[in-house]
């Protein structure tokens, strides 16, 4: 009996130190757990984030590249949290099971919006709300704060007007200015800027309005060339001016015509050459011809209106057309006997009769006549088998002449010339005047495009050199009662084709 309780008592023991020996190899299962913090979208390492367990095993800071590590975590089910002020806690379960176990584990931490302010509202600076006579061209300069200083702002502008649906919108502007150009004369414009922090909705301004200044009633016109286009120009007298036409087109031979109160010139258009209008401001634009203006160098081409402005008058090739400012009515005035091309023509101010210059295909053997409106040839007034002839434009009482002549008679393909006049042909008595000979034109320059002003007591006119490369430069004279000593000022640099009206 003794025996058998010692057996059992052996038993027991053996057990024992087996079940003893069981728990301490669990005891023994541990494991790491390491990773990296980063911000969300980014992926910049986050330094000094803090990582714990729960259950609680030890708490760690992740290191200046968002590394962090924990190690002899006892095996068993954990959720591990990270955590760093201003960005939102992130949390991930793991599941530690085997002994030396490694678990890689990546945060990506959102910023904590809840403890961000928003930006300040826009504070519209300039122009002031309701400002006038603004010019064409306007900064307009905004303010705004936001109280985290470490928030990049960016601005989006919006920009509408009370004559159409149009709207302009700038948009991730960084600074808090911005330029409006080509604006329209006479035109209110609304503006509102919006700011954003890139976490809160954007912050609105008020909405402030300003007018830009009317139309000025210029009575002077001319071309310059932009970019390799001719553009045109509109000016006072005293030199203030503004682009009419947009150098993205070739636009030249700007006439001006009150009483319709349009701007006619010619355009490139379709491979040809075409009539245009537009209102002073250069807005509502209509191409009036269809049949195109044609000769043998656009450039030398021009057309006139009546003095009502209700109608123009131009030239297709050797064929000339009347057709009415809205391009309804084409009619055919008048064709040359032989054939050559009319390059120029200028309508009186009575509507009675037209004056007309023809010429080759090459610009020479130039002849200047007037016709009535039943295209009958009246009165001759200028033939020249040599050099290039131009520049038609009758005085207001219909009794004068404006043409020009290169008195050298040089001819090349080119249409060069070396010394072009103006003169003045008296219709009455068939008498021309060189009224160059009287000025004091440069040695070796040109005048071209003569126009007499409104009242008859100036001539303007472009003068150049006759190298063909120079600058062009708009010019006036004052017209005395015996024609003398007519002494030249520059109205215009860098500028031909003029138009006064």
């Amino acid at each position: 009996m003794k025996t058998y309780i010692k057996i059992f008592s052996i038993l027991v023991l053996l057990f024992s130190l087996a079940s003893c020996s069981e728990d301490l190899v669990e005891l023994a299962q541990k494991g790491v757990l390491k990773g990296r913090v980063v911000k969300k979208g980014t992926n910049e390492p986050i330094a000094n984030a803090k990582i714990f367990t729960t259950p609680s095993t030890q708490t760690v800071f992740s290191d200046k590249d968002g590394m962090f590590e924990i190690k002899d975590i006892p095996a068993g089910n954990y959720s591990v949290k990270a955590e760093l002020t201003g960005y939102v806690a992130n949390f991930q379960a793991v599941n530690i099971q085997n002994d030396n176990q490694v678990i890689t584990l990546v945060f990506e931490m959102d910023d904590d919006e809840s403890l961000n302010s928003p930006p300040s509202a826009p504070q519209l600076l300039s122009p002031i709300d309701n400002a006038t006579n603004q010019p064409l061209s306007v900064m307009l300069s905004w303010n705004a704060t936001d109280p985290d200083t470490t928030d990049s702002l960016t601005y989006k502008l919006t920009v509408k007007n009370n004559i159409n649906t149009d709207v302009i919108q700038i948009n991730d502007l960084k600074v808090k200015n911005y330029t409006l150009t080509n604006l329209q004369f006479g035109v209110s414009y609304f503006w509102q800027v919006a700011v954003s922090d890139d976490i809160h909705p954007d912050v609105l301004s008020p909405v402030f309005k300003f007018t830009t200044i009317t139309t000025p009633a210029n009575r002077y016109h001319y071309t310059r060339k932009q970019n390799g286009n001719f553009v045109i120009m509109s000016s006072d007298e005293l030199g203030n001016n503004f682009q009419l036409t947009n150098s993205s087109s070739n636009s030249w031979r700007p006439r001006k015509n009150n009483n319709a109160g349009l701007i006619a010139f010619l355009r490139t258009d379709a491979g040809g050459s075409h009539i245009f209008t537009v209102n002073p401001d250069g807005t509502n634009l209509l191409k009036v011809t269809q049949i195109p203006v044609a000769g043998f160098n656009h450039d030398e081409l021009d057309f006139s209106w009546n003095t009502s402005g209700s109608a123009l008058i131009y030239s297709n090739f050797d064929k000339l057309y009347k057709i009415n400012k809205d391009g309804t009515g084409q009619q055919l005035l008048y064709t040359t006997a032989d054939g050559s091309l009319i390059s120029e023509v200028d309508w009186s101010y009575d509507n009675s009769k037209i004056a007309v210059k023809t010429n080759n295909f090459s610009g020479y053997n130039t002849k200047i006549f007037i016709i009535d409106m039943l295209g009958n040839v009246i009165q001759n007034v200028f033939a020249a088998p040599t050099g290039a002839t131009g520049g038609l434009n009758f005085s207001i009482d219909g009794q004068k002449l404006l043409y020009t002549h290169d008195v050298s008679g040089y001819q090349d393909s080119n249409y060069r010339q070396l010394d072009s006049h103006i003169f003045i042909y008296n219709l009455v008595n068939n008498t021309s005047y060189d009224m160059t000979l009287e000025s004091d034109k440069p040695v070796g320059t040109n005048d071209l495009d003569p126009r007499f002003s409104p009242n008859n007591s100036q001539i303007i006119f472009m003068n150049t050199s006759n190298d063909n490369i120079s600058q062009r430069n708009v010019v006036v004279v004052d017209l005395n009662n015996l024609m003398i000593d007519l002494n030249r000022a520059v109205l215009f640099n860098n500028a031909e084709m003029p138009d006064y009206e």
